[in-house]
């Protein structure tokens, strides 16, 4: 029997843990608390608990087994060895690392506070970023898709709540019309309903086939790249209005030794992408005016003086009226599919006082939340999706999101042109009114047609079997490997090199913060060769994969347990520091290691 017990405390849209435990015999009982009692009376029982620590919290944690040496880089002795097999359960347990809150809640939820506190630094300074970053121009703007067909939606045309996620104002009907007549496949083309904020009906078209979601599906395909397409027609905007200025351009010498010439302004963004209730992205960004150091490229500089806010704003607005484009053409639809911008274009400034409609710590926790989500407001989930599992999600009648699926699979699909039938060298070639059999040359067949069937076949199947990655034979072949995305192949976070840190600099320093940590406490402790962090000493593992997940759900439930529990007391630590200093605390702010 498998247990029904919720693995991880305090957490309704986790998977449990439980089918992803390996199954070994039960010793005590079939239950995890049979199984977590009997773990607990082991006397090794607080030893594993902080072997575990690392882990503890992961819905599925990687198990690693191997050896591990510490060596000494001058002379490569051997300072301490250690094999895993004297270890508890003879492994090493390490967190999956999952972004996403509905497959490991403790993972997502370091995730997002790395990423407020990477989205912070590029307003406020911090972390290796300068603090004059402060004084910097930024805004925050949402750009959204276009309409590819009328769908449920929930419209308030004037808010008098307080709190826009708990919003309880009156709505307007969804599609009011004054003739009630009917599509062209025979349902009503409107909906006077007045949904509310948990409707399952919103975002589902009005009527299926009247949708294009082949539009919708190849927008999400080619989204990234209508959003850097609007950032470089909005720095070409800037540049424009500091030549008008006066303003003159800078000379920078590039790392292979020579001299450029570019716009003394640039712009540096977070981006973090969202899916829609229809299964269509848009994307929050955090986007800051910069100006170009001559003398160190890289620099984060203010830009020069008389640019404000308001020329950002412009420059953004212009650069989504502007920017259009159609995609390659493709055999359903040979003159390509147009990509631009939605009508909807929000671009709000960003006040770094805490005072503002929009300040920096909203937004950056916005942004966070938002980094930890996938398709889960779709109502889908799923991995990759293959030859063999297709089948059960894609459904060319079925409903929106089976159909969305199936436009990823069928748009996707291999469609380079074989090699021409008669591609032949003229001797092989039969003579008109007679067919003499001829050798192909390729595989020595013998035959009386005009092209080798061998061959053909040969060729069928390599075609069937070609790879999933963008040529510029066919740029839509990524929609079968992204079909469980929905078409959206794309980072959900995403930043320039200039606007702040990166997540392997915050992942480095809380480790050194953590490996540090127990040394400060106990003076007369002794350190092991194998926790030295001078350069003088050298780590070297030879560790493979060992599985996945706990060995059994009732040490599941103990180690997420003992997590959840460091988690509460690591909240109401955090939310009685801000008491003491007379703050709000924030939700997603977590501590710098």
């Amino acid at each position: 029997m498998a247990s029904t017990l919720d693995l991880t405390p305090r957490t309704s849209v986790a998977r449990g843990v439980g089918s992803n435990a390996d199954t070994t015999a039960p010793v005590y009982g079939y239950t995890a608390a049979g199984s977590a009692f009997q773990r607990a009376t082991q006397p090794d029982y607080f030893g594993w608990l902080d072997h575990v620590r690392a882990a503890a919290g992961c819905t599925r944690p990687i198990r690693l087994a191997g050896q591990l040496l510490t060596v000494e880089s001058g002379t490569g002795r051997v300072l301490d060895q250690r094999h895993t097999d004297a270890m508890p359960d003879a492994a090493i347990y390490k967190a999956c690392g999952n972004r996403r809150a509905t497959v490991c809640p403790a993972c997502a939820s370091v995730y997002q506070r790395d990423a407020y506190q990477l989205l912070r630094a590029g307003l406020v300074g911090g972390k290796g970023v300068p603090e004059t970053v402060s004084r910097h121009p930024a805004v925050f703007p949402t750009f959204t898709a276009p309409s590819f067909g009328p769908v449920h939606a929930r419209v308030v045309k004037r808010h008098t709540c307080r709190d826009r996620r708990r919003c309880d104002c009156r709505p307007d009907p969804c599609h009011a019309r004054r003739d009630t007549g009917l599509c062209e496949h025979g349902r009503p083309a409107v909906c006077w309903a007045r949904h509310e904020p948990g409707d399952a009906v919103l975002g589902q078209p009005l009527c299926l086939d009247c949708y294009d979601h082949d539009h919708q599906v190849v927008w999400n395909l080619f989204s990234g790249e209508l959003w850097h397409r609007t950032k470089q027609a909005a720095e070409r905007h800037l540049a424009k209005l500091a030549r008008s200025r006066g303003i003159p351009r800078v000379q920078v010498v590039t790392p292979s030794g020579k001299t450029r010439t570019v716009s003394p302004v640039r712009l540096s963004h977070g981006k973090a992408a969202e899916f829609q209730a229809r299964g269509a992205v848009h994307f929050h960004a955090l986007v800051r005016l910069d100006g170009v150091d001559p003398t160190d490229p890289t620099a984060v500089v203010p830009p020069p003086a008389g640019f404000t806010v308001a020329d950002l704003d412009h420059a953004l607005r212009h650069g989504a009226e502007q920017v259009a484009f159609t995609t390659p053409g493709h055999p359903d639809r040979p003159q390509g599919w147009p990509i631009a911008w939605g009508d909807q274009v929000d671009i709000r400034p960003i006040s770094l006082t805490g005072r503002g409609e929009v300040t920096d710590s909203m937004v950056a926790g916005y942004l966070a939340k938002y980094a930890t989500k996938s398709t889960e407001v779709t109502g889908h989930r799923s991995v990759r999706l293959t030859a063999d599992t297709i089948g059960d999600y894609a459904d060319p009648d079925g409903d929106h999101t089976a159909r969305l699926i199936d436009a990823c699979w069928r748009l996707g699909r291999p469609t380079t042109p074989p090699r021409p039938l008669l591609d032949r060298p003229r001797d092989h070639r039969p003579t008109p009114g007679f067919v003499q059999p001829w050798q192909c040359p390729d595989c020595g067949t013998h035959t009386r047609y005009a092209a080798c069937p061998v061959c053909v076949a040969h060729r069928q199947a390599n075609l069937d079997a070609e790879s999933t990655k963008p040529t510029s034979a066919n740029p839509y072949a990524r929609l079968r490997r992204w079909a469980h995305m929905l078409g959206f192949g794309g980072h959900f976070l995403t930043k320039a090199r200039r606007y702040s840190v990166t997540f392997q600099l915050l992942r480095d320093t809380r480790v050194t913060y953590r490996r540090s940590e127990d040394h400060d406490q106990g003076a007369g402790e002794p350190i092991h060769a194998v926790d030295h962090l001078d350069d003088t000493t050298l780590t070297v593992g030879t560790l493979t994969f060992a599985g996945v997940g706990w060995h059994t759900t009732g040490d599941a439930l103990l180690a997420n347990t003992a997590a959840a529990l460091a988690r509460e007391r690591h909240a109401t630590g955090r939310e009685e520091l801000a008491h003491e200093l007379s703050t709000t605390p924030a939700g997603t702010v977590p501590a710098a290691a």
